[in-house]
């Protein structure tokens, strides 16, 4: 269906006239697509596990796998921004589920012993447009929703969609325990994939008002903060996907786990960090995104020095209790970081001049946009964190030199936060005020 007036912002809209529970409808099925392609992303982190020597692949081998559906997932999701604009949010839904046939039922084909390596990576690649699903899904929320919702709206949707990553090792870990093949896992999910692109069919809207606009992409890709958040997302959501995606193989490799000893250990940190997406979502709703994301970035770095610590030490139990935290605070950094991209984008709309339903919807034009290129953006790091450990394991025979460099890494994140969203003088950036606006607009409280 397509809805032609959507004024979210607009109290009595929201309320009395059914936007809220329209709005509400969409983000239950939205939830459910993106779940499915989340699962469908990460499907070679559990086909890994059942690939033992007879597979004749190594763990640098494995970890390349892993790399390059992390790769495609990224890559996809600029046009999977734009083609929610192009087709309406409910069509591109439907569209976007039913693709995710394609890897699972290619998968299904070909996962035995004696099929070829570039075969193996023609399936990972395919899995990566699971990975575009969570673009198109979040740009698509994004329209339904007023400012003062999103980070709540934004969390909840985007961790519904990550949750899909610990519930296929989940599904995985049952199949290795009751002593089946990694096909019963693919032939688990292609009837769910059919069941999310009818139910999307059924229930979802599209909003006439957003359409493509060259423009605001234009614009959008300009804009420094589109750049910095980009960066930010990097060690939110990149740290997510690429721990997520490689833990169980670091657990098989450097701690010896076998593959049933590591799908029991593998799932618990992405249950709970994407279970905590939308809480983060909330805090930045209430105290302001830059400061949640701010302190989640020491967290972090205070995190990553543990498991340092505990690999140097060869402590399983400790490094598994470090990464588990670590993977919280992706989780709350997902749903601030996301929090603060709509609300940067009204705030210049207002240092523009621009007041009520005028602003709000110039920052959602933009914060659309926007919010492809740095999905994508965040999506590489966990290309990069891959690549990172299969460097540190085929050199070192450990990833110890890959988390001194995640951790070096988040050290710039937080000085990054601080210095262009939280610093006093940053307040400032704003251009000159005039005798109506408020020379002190910022972004401390975004």
């Amino acid at each position: 269906m397509w809805i032609e007036r959507w004024e979210p912002e607009d109290e009595r809209f929201w309320k009395e006239e059914g936007g809220e529970r329209v709005a509400r409808r969409n983000l239950v099925f939205s939830v459910l697509s993106e779940h499915i392609g989340f699962s469908v992303w990460s499907l070679w982190s559990v086909m890994v596990l059942f690939m033992g020597p007879e597979y004749g692949i190594d763990a640098a081998g494995k970890f390349f796998l892993v790399s390059m559906a992390t790769l495609v997932g990224a890559v996809v999701r600029v046009p999977y921004t734009f083609a929610v604009a192009r087709f309406g949010g409910r069509a591109w839904t439907v569209i976007a589920a039913s693709l995710l046939l394609l890897p699972t039922i290619a998968a299904f084909a070909v996962m035995e012993p004696g099929t070829s390596y570039g075969t193996f990576m023609a399936c990972a690649l395919l899995t990566g447009i699971g990975g575009g699903n969570f673009a198109s899904s979040m740009t698509n929320i994004n329209s339904f929703f007023p400012l003062r919702k999103k980070g709540w709206a934004l969390g909840l949707n985007a961790g519904g969609g990550n949750i899909g990553v610990p519930v296929v090792q989940l599904v995985g870990l049952a199949v290795i325990g009751a002593g089946g093949g990694p096909r019963v896992v693919l032939g688990i999910y292609i009837p769910l994939i059919l069941l999310s692109a009818v139910c999307a069919y059924r229930h979802m809207d599209s909003i006439s008002s957003v359409r493509n606009d060259t423009g605001a992409v234009r614009a959008a890709a300009r804009d420094p903060h589109t750049w910095i958040m980009s960066l930010l997302y990097v060690g939110t959501f990149g740290s997510f996907i690429g721990y997520g995606f490689a833990f169980g193989l670091v657990l098989q490799t450097q701690f010896g786990r076998t593959p049933l000893e590591a799908a029991q250990l593998t799932f618990v940190g992405p249950l709970l960090g994407s279970l905590v997406r939308p809480v983060g979502g909330r805090l930045a709703d209430r105290f302001g995104g830059a400061r949640i994301t701010l302190w989640n970035f020491l967290g972090m770095g205070a995190a990553t020095g543990v498991v340092v610590v505990a690999s140097v030490r060869e402590s399983l139990a400790l490094f598994v209790g470090a990464f588990v935290a670590l993977f919280v605070l992706t989780g709350l950094g997902n749903g601030s970081t996301y929090k603060m991209i709509p609300g940067i984008f009204q705030a210049k709309a207002e240092a523009g001049g621009l007041v009520g339903e005028a602003a709000a919807v110039r920052g959602r034009r933009l914060s659309g946009a926007a919010m492809g290129l740095i999905g994508a953006v965040g999506g590489l790091g966990g290309l990069g964190i891959n690549l990172a450990l299969r460097q540190s394991f085929r050199t070192a025979g450990t990833g110890t030199g890959a988390y001194v460099a995640f951790l070096a890494f988040y050290g710039v994140c937080a000085a990054v936060t601080w210095a262009v969203y939280r610093r006093r003088t940053a307040e400032r950036t704003a251009p000159a005020a005039g005798p109506e606006r408020n020379p002190q607009l910022g972004y401390a409280e975004v």
